[in-house]
């Protein structure tokens, strides 16, 4: 197929030179062709129905929505009404999704058609999509490397031209980072911006659904629809994005100490933030909690992992024990059975940083901190449109490799976290400089993700990727 573009897909179906169903079928047989990489949980049986229930809509004249042509993947956290949804893990093994969720409707109602559920870590806890009952997501470029995580199967999805966009959530880096690697562009909006009824929660006040593709219109698009006030949930924003329209001199801000002089990889990222905003004034600003974030971000997040997976029990849905005498065995078997490493590694975390004795220590210590970063991250957005930074400290790591010690894997997350922590917009950038792809992410000010897209837009005028 030679439509990249959602723009040229919808012509060149209005033009009848292809049809829904062709669209649906290319992308099937990238799916096949590309299975040994394990980005896809399920993929629907019933996509090529409504791909030629939509041509017939087409046929009929009946109005079209916004996203027609646009063949969609989600993320296994994010529910879809009769479908599968498991989070990657086998305590939610052989569930189906009673409802939608409300992105799944919106893209839905715009003719959007999903074609299927990406590999993932269980419940997001990764950054390699390592962690997952169906094995590792593997890298597009080299199946020997990570894809990234935890929405790796959702950046491999888009980065080997299995759908034109993807859902993926983010946490602390689960869109950007895996996007980066795969070199796509991933998008974690505004917290607050965009429902997030029907994702499986891992930290809600992290938690974040957002998008990735190679297609910066299709973004835009799926922005426009997948936000704005929703009743089901009640952390949302009451306030619409703002327009994307800027007329003064674009200020981008910089930290100079994230830019480690004795490391290639971000000296390389620092020449293509510099070459790639020529457009822009860069401005170097202070920042003074650079060391506190990861620690920050992982006490608050297990935390609130130990109290959103208590559901998960044996009792309601998903995995039972069955090799117990008692209801609390059941309890602990199940969950012994049904969890993943990683999850209990954080869930054992989280509960001991909430305990008494500890919880004054560890959580209220890191709330603190949490608003100071804020704080001071917002003062810096006073002056500039946006902090530009790198998405990772390495490349991608090969999937084999063996990590004794697991702060090593927390650590790759450092620059990504700040975006979460904040509930401020970011954008993973693929950018051509000296022969290479390089990436680099773009930290915004709340509410103005539009602004963080226009900026792409007049970036890629002379950097294609």
């Amino acid at each position: 197929m030679n439509y990249k573009r959602l723009a040229e897909i919808q012509a060149a179906v209005l033009r009848k030179e292809i049809t829904v169903e062709q669209i649906v079928q290319y992308y099937l047989n990238n799916i096949t062709k590309h299975n040994n990489l394990n980005a896809f949980v399920n993929v629907f049986g019933d996509v090529i129905d409504k791909a030629k229930a939509l041509d017939d809509k087409i046929k009929s004249g009946q109005p079209l929505g916004k996203l027609f042509g646009a063949i969609v993947s989600i993320k296994d956290n994010i529910c879809i009404k009769g479908k599968p949804v498991s989070a990657a893990s086998k305590i939610l093994s052989d569930y189906i999704s009673p409802y939608s969720a409300t992105v799944v409707e919106r893209i839905e109602n715009e003719d959007a058609i999903i074609i299927g559920t990406t590999n993932c870590d269980e419940f997001g806890m990764g950054s390699a999509s390592t962690n997952s009952a169906y094995g590792p997501v593997r890298n597009g470029f080299d199946e020997n490397l990570i894809a990234g995580g935890s929405s790796g199967g959702a950046a491999v999805s888009v980065q080997m031209d299995c759908c034109l966009l993807a859902l993926g959530s983010d946490t602390g880096g689960s869109i950007r980072q895996p996007a980066s690697l795969c070199n796509v562009i991933g998008m974690k909006p505004t917290y607050g911006s965009v429902s997030r009824y029907g994702l499986i929660a891992y930290a809600s006040s992290f938690d974040q659904i957002g998008v990735l593709s190679k297609d910066i219109q299709v973004i835009q698009t799926t922005l426009e629809i997948i936000s704005g006030v929703d009743s089901f949930d009640s952390t949302m924003s009451n306030k619409e994005l703002k327009s994307n329209n800027y007329k003064d001199e674009i200020n981008i801000a910089v930290i100079p100490e994230i830019f480690d002089n004795t490391n290639d990889y971000t000296n390389k990222c620092k020449e293509a933030i510099k070459s790639s905003l020529s457009f822009a004034k860069i401005n170097e600003v202070q920042f003074d909690y650079m060391k506190y974030l990861v620690s920050c971000y992982y006490i608050l997040t297990t935390a609130e992992a130990s109290s959103n997976l208590s559901r998960y029990d044996g009792v309601r849905y998903g995995h039972r024990s069955q090799d117990s005498a008692t209801l609390n065995e059941m309890y602990v078997n199940s969950r012994t059975e049904g969890f993943g490493e990683e999850v209990k590694k954080r869930i054992m975390l989280g509960t001991f940083v909430l305990s008494e004795g500890y919880f004054d220590a560890y959580y209220q210590k890191a709330q603190k901190i949490r608003r100071l970063i804020t704080e001071q991250i917002e003062g810096i957005l006073t002056t500039n449109h946006a902090i530009a930074m790198p998405v990772t400290p390495t490349p991608a790591w090969a999937i084999d490799k063996k990590i004794e010690d697991p702060i090593e894997i927390y650590l790759s997350d450092i620059y990504t976290v700040l975006a979460n922590i904040t509930g401020l917009p970011s954008i993973s950038i693929p950018v051509s400089h000296q022969g290479e792809i390089i990436n680099f992410q773009l930290l915004g000010r709340r509410g103005e993700d539009f602004m963080l897209l226009e900026m792409l837009k007049n970036l890629t005028l002379n950097h294609a990727f």
